[in-house]
Protein backbone atom coordinates (compact mmCIF):
# COMPACT_ATOMS: atom_id res chain seq x y z
CA UNK A 1 0.00 0.00 0.00
CA UNK A 2 1.35 3.35 -0.98
CA UNK A 3 -0.51 5.11 1.85
CA UNK A 4 1.40 3.29 4.57
CA UNK A 5 4.81 4.23 3.31
CA UNK A 6 7.03 7.17 4.16
CA UNK A 7 4.97 10.32 4.54
CA UNK A 8 1.79 8.38 5.38
CA UNK A 9 3.37 6.69 8.38
CA UNK A 10 4.90 9.96 9.54
CA UNK A 11 1.49 11.66 9.36
CA UNK A 12 -0.12 8.84 11.35
CA UNK A 13 2.64 9.13 13.95
CA UNK A 14 2.08 12.88 14.24
CA UNK A 15 -1.64 12.33 14.76
CA UNK A 16 -1.01 9.71 17.42
CA UNK A 17 1.39 12.08 19.23
CA UNK A 18 -1.22 14.84 19.48
CA UNK A 19 -4.13 12.48 20.21
CA UNK A 20 -2.23 10.57 22.90
CA UNK A 21 -1.11 13.78 24.57
CA UNK A 22 -4.64 15.17 24.59
CA UNK A 23 -6.18 11.98 26.00
CA UNK A 24 -3.48 11.71 28.68
CA UNK A 25 -3.91 15.33 29.70
CA UNK A 26 -7.68 15.04 29.90
CA UNK A 27 -7.42 11.93 32.03
CA UNK A 28 -4.91 13.52 34.40
CA UNK A 29 -6.82 16.78 34.69
CA UNK A 30 -10.08 15.01 35.45
CA UNK A 31 -8.53 13.30 38.47
CA UNK A 32 -6.58 16.35 39.63
CA UNK A 33 -9.49 18.75 39.08
CA UNK A 34 -12.04 16.79 41.06
CA UNK A 35 -9.59 16.26 43.92
CA UNK A 36 -8.56 19.90 43.89
CA UNK A 37 -12.16 21.09 44.15
CA UNK A 38 -12.63 18.91 47.24
CA UNK A 39 -9.51 20.35 48.86
CA UNK A 40 -10.43 23.95 47.97
CA UNK A 41 -13.86 23.44 49.56
CA UNK A 42 -12.15 22.57 52.84
CA UNK A 43 -8.98 24.71 52.61
CA UNK A 44 -9.41 27.72 50.30
CA UNK A 45 -5.86 28.93 51.05
CA UNK A 46 -4.50 25.97 49.03
CA UNK A 47 -6.13 27.21 45.79
CA UNK A 48 -2.97 28.70 44.23
CA UNK A 49 -0.94 25.53 44.73
CA UNK A 50 -3.74 23.38 43.33
CA UNK A 51 -4.17 25.54 40.24
CA UNK A 52 -0.47 25.04 39.51
CA UNK A 53 -0.93 21.26 39.87
CA UNK A 54 -3.85 21.46 37.46
CA UNK A 55 -1.72 23.30 34.86
CA UNK A 56 1.22 20.86 34.92
CA UNK A 57 -0.42 18.17 32.71
CA UNK A 58 -0.81 20.76 29.93
CA UNK A 59 2.88 20.22 29.17
CA UNK A 60 1.98 16.75 27.88
CA UNK A 61 -0.09 18.32 25.09
CA UNK A 62 2.70 20.77 24.32
CA UNK A 63 5.22 17.92 24.03
CA UNK A 64 2.84 16.00 21.75
CA UNK A 65 2.42 19.08 19.58
CA UNK A 66 6.20 19.57 19.36
CA UNK A 67 6.68 15.94 18.30
CA UNK A 68 3.94 16.30 15.68
CA UNK A 69 5.50 19.52 14.41
CA UNK A 70 8.92 17.89 14.11
CA UNK A 71 7.37 14.98 12.22
CA UNK A 72 5.46 17.33 9.93
CA UNK A 73 8.66 19.22 9.15
CA UNK A 74 10.22 15.89 8.27
CA UNK A 75 7.41 15.24 5.76
CA UNK A 76 7.90 18.56 4.00
CA UNK A 77 11.68 18.26 4.08
CA UNK A 78 11.98 21.51 6.05
CA UNK A 79 14.67 20.28 8.43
Amino acid sequence: MALLEGAGLIAIGAGIAVFGGAIGTGWAQSAIGSSAMGVIAEKPEQATKLIIWLAIPETIVIFGFVVALLLALNISGGA
